[in-house]
């Protein structure tokens, strides 16, 4: 299927072939009549993909400053690889869609349903309940694409509150600006409109506004103050885009005492404070089509706000405004300039700075689910030519930012061919695969399962989903690389091993598959140099690991329970496993401690000491903070055995105190062992190894992982 994507680096907009998207629970699958480009937002990303890195940085300083704790803390070089990474991601445009339900998990909507979304522009787009709406049958399609653009002038009229006979000001009439036109004058208001282009004030003036043509040289504030009759405007509604301050200090200017302004729009916000306390005018700021939108829980978990208590939420102002359409209230065929068929979409983007360009409308063709649900893609039917089937033949179940910007490029550059890339929306897939050399994309899994071409696959996916895959994969007789962790509960574990236990018996002599879980920080440099010091001192160890991980945000998926395990369980496993590994000894019990601060007492973010005894008399503490700020190092590692005492710094410097022929070991770079780790697993395929981590010490570190993660959770 095709679908417009922007590369945020270059600056590059799109039209690329790409695997249909997997429908998913709570969600539906729409095949595409009509999409609507947005003149503001999508213009703003492709200005901003083509500025160069200065002006990038210049608009989002809050990132600079992280960029710059971060390269204080991880490094330059390991800082800027990140940015790029970041950078590099392509992104859909888009976000006024309607079209036909081509696969529905859920009881309000059908298969054939015609339906508004705030889907991309491509010919297929998955998208959660609670983001779509049902479009009457009197409402053509072409129409029905705008909704989303209505929806958001909608919520500002809500916001402002307008009643029967009041005047009001819309300040910039761009689409959104005439939509606003259109709902004030259905509320009975009389309404005034302000723009530079006289095209756009001809429109305005049709739907019932009076109109400031500042082309003309027409000065708002005087007129403004003819309009209101001397007393002030009672609202200002702001759906311009621009750097100036001067529009907000215009608006106060022209309202009220207790008037209100609300910015639908983008201006620079210096608000000055005498515009606002001499009429103690109101401002607020609305938040795109309503009560539910950036809240997680409603938006992709598909948990509607009770009727009763939030009348208008996102997929209810969808509602209202399909409803006016079909009422005859609106009208957003005179808001169309331009239609171009999905094929020459591209062209569209050449008049976003047009003035004359208003609604662009693409346009698709009907072709129906066959033609469309297309899961597999190749990209390349190339092998190297000295490629033995002896060796890890790939396929990779997840491209999100962690397996992008480190596990694809390790495979990459080991003894191994990358056949197959999965991702259920694509896109990432598509990428990442062209970038890396795949053999194919695919939304599917099963492509990679079924494939017996593929002797091995790698999971990177969230962590809830990871026991069943790996399960899958062994059934498949695969060899399995899963990052970790390796599975939530305890149960899972048990459906594990007996999976892994029934391929990998005694009828299987030579041809056992391995399981390995990412477990990269035992092969960092700075590690192994520990373990081989270590290996000389038959003392008991004691081991303190200081991990200064940061706040990770609320809404993270890490802190679901049911998705991401929690912090300990989802990131402290690789400390645990880190200790077992130092030690070289099994874990005998373990005692933990967690508080939280009580002035946030919903927080997922905790501070736990964990406290592990290993068999042979050496103990470790696992102090995992996420208070401390990124301003000092991540990680801490100091050992203390026989005398002597090492530290290591961040996987950059490991140091000596009173160890014999050893002081100091340090790499330019930060190294957490991502290569070493991947490299050691695919040298055991292709050699007949064994996997790198023993299959019952992965079990044991796993085991001990949830069950810590299960004590802190009981007891806080």
């Amino acid at each position: 299927m095709k679908q417009i994507l922007q590369n945020l680096s270059n600056g590059e907009t799109s039209l690329v072939e790409t695997p249909c998207p997997k429908n998913v629970n709570g969600s539906l699958l729409i095949e595409t009549r009509n999409t609507v480009v947005s003149l503001g937002t999508e213009r703003m990303l492709v200005e901003f993909s083509e500025a160069n890195y200065l002006n990038k940085a210049r608009q989002q300083p809050d990132k600079v400053r992280e960029v710059l704790s971060k390269i204080k803390t991880d490094g330059f070089l390991q800082t800027a690889d990140a940015v790029r990474s970041k950078l590099d991601q392509p992104i859909s445009l888009g976000y006024c869609n309607s079209g036909i339900v081509m696969e529905s998990s859920v009881e309000t909507f059908s298969v054939g349903d015609r339906v508004v979304s705030n889907g991309n522009h491509a010919e297929v787009v998955r998208v959660p309940k609670n983001l779509c709406a049902k479009i009457p049958d009197n409402v053509d399609d072409e129409s029905a694409a705008f909704t989303v653009l209505g929806s958001i002038a909608l919520q500002g009229i809500r916001l402002a509150k307008p009643t029967l006979g009041e005047c009001f000001i819309v300040s910039g009439l761009g689409m959104i600006g005439l939509i606003t036109v259109q709902l004030l004058r259905a509320n009975g208001c009389r309404v005034l409109g302000i723009d530079l282009n006289s095209e756009r004030c001809a429109i305005a003036r049709k739907f019932g506004a009076q109109t400031v043509d500042m082309s003309k040289g027409e000065d708002p504030i005087a007129i403004a103050n003819i309009f209101s009759k001397g007393r002030g405007v009672d609202g200002v509604l702001i759906a311009a885009s621009s750097n100036s301050d001067e529009i907000i200090h215009q608006a106060a200017t022209m309202t009220r005492k207790q008037g209100r302004i609300v910015l639908v729009g983008v201006v620079n916000l210096n608000l000055r404070r005498d515009d606002f306390y001499e009429k103690e005018i109101t401002f607020q700021v609305s938040a795109s089509y309503g009560p539910g939108r950036y809240d997680q829980e409603y938006e992709d978990k598909g948990k509607d706000y009770p009727f009763g208590y939030v009348r208008w939420t996102e997929q209810r102002n969808f509602e209202a405004i399909l409803d006016m359409l079909s009422i005859g209230v609106l009208d957003f065929s005179s808001l169309i300039s331009h239609r171009f068929k999905i094929d020459k979409a591209i062209e569209a983007y050449s008049l976003l700075k047009d003035k004359k360009a208003l609604g662009i409308v693409i346009e698709y063709p009907k072709k129906g689910k066959d033609q469309l649900i297309e899961d597999n893609l190749l990209l390349s039917e190339k092998i190297p030519l000295n490629f033995s089937h002896s060796l890890p033949r790939i396929g990779f179940i997840g491209a999100g930012n962690y397996a992008s910007r480190t596990l694809i490029p390790a495979f990459k550059n080991s003894d191994a061919y990358l056949d197959t890339l999965m991702s259920i929306g694509g896109i990432n897939a598509l990428h990442h695969g062209k970038n890396n050399g795949f053999k194919s994309v695919t939304t599917e899994s099963s492509n990679l399962l079924e494939n017996k071409n593929i002797n091995t696959v790698v999971i990177a996916t969230r962590h809830n989903q990871h026991a069943q895959q790996v399960i899958e994969g062994l059934e498949a007789k695969k060899n399995i690389f899963v990052e970790k962790p390796l599975a939530l509960t305890i149960g899972e574990l048990d459906l594990i091993d007996k999976a892994y236990k029934k391929v990998n018996n005694n009828k299987n002599k030579g041809k056992n598959v391995r399981l390995m879980v990412g477990f990269n920080r035992r092969f960092a440099p700075h590690i192994l140099k520990m373990k081989e010091l270590l290996e000389k001192k038959p003392d008991s160890k004691t081991i303190l690991m200081t991990i200064n991980s940061g706040l990770i945000p609320e809404d993270h998926w890490i802190h679901d329970k049911k998705v991401g395990g929690g912090v300990i369980l989802g990131e402290g496993c690789h400390f645990i496993d880190l200790m077992r590994f130092l030690i070289g000894s099994p874990i005998l019990d373990f005692k933990v401690t967690q508080t939280k601060d009580p002035r946030l007492i919903n927080t997922s973010n905790i501070n736990a000491v964990i406290n592990l005894i290993f068999d042979g008399g050496s103990l470790g503490t696992i102090n995992y903070y996420t208070n401390g700020g990124n301003i000092f190092q991540k990680e801490r590692i100091e050992v203390f055995s026989g005398n002597s005492v090492l530290q290591m710094n961040n996987y950059r410097s490991l140091q000596g105190y009173g160890w014999d022929g050893f002081k100091k070991f340090t790499t330019f770079k930060q190294d957490k062992g991502q290569n070493n780790c991947v490299n050691s697993f695919t040298k055991s395929i292709a050699k007949g190894l064994p996997s790198p981590i023993g299959y019952d010490e992965i079990m044991e570190t796993s085991k001990a992982a949830i069950e810590i993660a299960q004590e802190l959770s009981n007891k806080y």
